[in-house]
């Protein structure tokens, strides 16, 4: 297992702390300025600050998404593969998805720069 607190896995732990805490402005801060985002509520990508602001913003509106990070694996250059538990439930707290995904981060200069959602390996954790 890779050793789970360097300088990337601290980053991304922060980030999912912040986006769990709903405190848009610190996720925002593990971030470059023009950040790809994927939309996996909605599909596509937003890019940049604001645009991931208002997604959240939306999507929060419509569900309680809740993302724990449980493993991280480095893939090299600046990539990070995170095994994430995500339960996503509606407003009134009923669970609409409970599983396992991977969320492949790419790290320039000590922040998030992109992010996309992918399967997780077969032997995955």
């Amino acid at each position: 297992m890779p050793d789970q607190s360097t300088p990337e896995i601290n980053l991304l732990r922060e980030a999912y702390a912040a986006f769990n805490a709903r405190d848009i402005d610190a996720a925002l801060a593990t971030m470059t300025p023009h950040v790809a985002w994927p939309m996996a509520f909605k599909g596509g990508f937003v890019h940049g600050h604001q645009e991931v602001r208002a997604y959240w913003t939306q999507q929060w509106s419509e569900i309680d998404p809740h993302v724990e990070p449980v493993s991280f694996q480095p893939e090299g250059a600046g990539s990070m593969l995170v095994h994430v538990h995500q339960v996503v439930r509606d407003l009134a707290g009923a669970v609409l998805g409970d599983e396992r995904v991977g969320h492949r981060f790419i790290i320039q200069d000590g922040l998030i720069q992109a992010m996309e959602v992918c399967p997780l390996p077969r032997d995955g954790v």
